[in-house]
């Protein structure tokens, strides 16, 4: 248990997280994985959890192991083997990666509601985790049906995003709305629909933000913005005014054979969302358009490859077309 003094501000975020994205139940039973950094968010939803009358156990990773985790602690996975639920409340260290690969392999195994909430912070619990992720889910299923019956989607932005995804009839499309199911773990706050693309083509400015542990260091990259170009799903070329998120982000991206393959082709959902924050977790739920580099969630879309690294980048204000529909202008939903 987390017995620590948390802000009241907290609970109502807390509160959509146990009762609406998780619907937990008071017999269930429930893994809630923390750090220090995220010790009074994850004290919040502990009050939630203590309220509702859930067994619960609690794990604060600098107290199995040293930071960054090299393995994910065993009490934490050995607990998971008997949960119906999980929540991990934690912000990312480098190369930490592979540790929550090891958590989410026993998510997907034994299809436990799993909340992710990686480098979860005070400004996203007073805003994206107060979304009425009920509405969030029903805008989601519009474009997720959308996206299902079409060959293509094209995006553009006036920074100069200029894409085209063609689409894999034989990868899913998944929503991840916020409402969390045992048939995929979800970000938190939620607010997207993603798949595998069959191939993606063209011009990205990320003038938004870049994922994993160089969003913390480099945060809004509205003013120094990085462009990427993307020719048959591979990165072919990145600049920046900023060398040395230049140079970081290439070299992340060639951390092995499929470090520069895009994996994920994605379309925010939040609504409750209206600007960049500067924090992976929020920013790419924002409407628009997201992709990511590297582990195409293959276990979910069906893609035949893999890889050790994923990475998304997130622009703003979208143009978006599936097939000759348009369905977004300059950031807007038109449906």
């Amino acid at each position: 248990m987390i017995k620590i003094p948390f802000d009241p501000e907290f609970s109502q975020g807390a509160h959509n997280a146990v009762h609406v994205c998780l619907r937990i139940q008071p017999q269930e039973k429930v893994t809630l994985i923390t750090d220090h950094a995220c010790l009074e968010i994850a004290a919040s939803i502990a009050a939630e959890l203590d309220q509702l009358g859930s067994p619960y156990e609690t794990f604060v990773l600098e107290d199995l192991a040293p930071r960054p985790l090299t393995d994910m602690p065993r009490p934490i996975l050995d607990d998971m083997e008997t949960s119906q639920v999980s929540i991990f409340a934690v912000v990312a260290q480098k190369n930490e990666l592979r540790t929550r690969m090891q958590m989410t392999e026993v998510v997907n195994r034994r299809k436990i509601r799993h909340a992710h909430m990686v480098n979860i912070e005070r400004r996203i619990m007073l805003e994206g985790m107060r979304a009425d992720f009920k509405k969030v889910d029903a805008l989601s299923v519009k474009v997720w049906e959308i996206a299902t019956a079409s060959h293509q989607v094209c995006a553009r932005t006036e920074a100069g995003t200029d894409i085209v995804a063609d689409l894999n009839p034989n990868y899913k499309w998944l929503k991840t709305s916020g409402i969390i199911s045992p048939n995929k773990w979800g970000n938190l706050p939620g607010g997207e629909v993603f798949t595998t693309p069959g191939e993606v083509n063209g011009t990205f400015v990320i003038d938004g933000v870049v994922g994993d542990y160089l969003c913390a260091k480099y945060g809004d990259l509205c003013e120094t913005p990085l462009t990427i170009h993307v020719e048959k799903n591979r990165l072919k070329e990145a600049t920046s005014a900023n060398r040395e998120l230049q140079d970081e982000f290439w070299r992340y991206t060639h951390t092995d054979e499929n470090s520069d393959r895009v994996g994920e082709f994605a379309i925010g959902t939040n609504i409750g969302l209206h600007g960049v924050i500067g924090n992976i977790l929020q920013d790419e739920k924002i409407p628009g358009v997201h992709i990511a580099f590297g582990n195409p969630y293959g276990a979910h879309t069906g893609a035949d490859w893999d890889c050790s690294t994923h990475i998304d980048v997130v622009g703003t204000r979208f143009d978006i077309w599936a097939d000759d529909r348009q369905i977004m202008r300059a950031g807007e939903f038109l449906i």
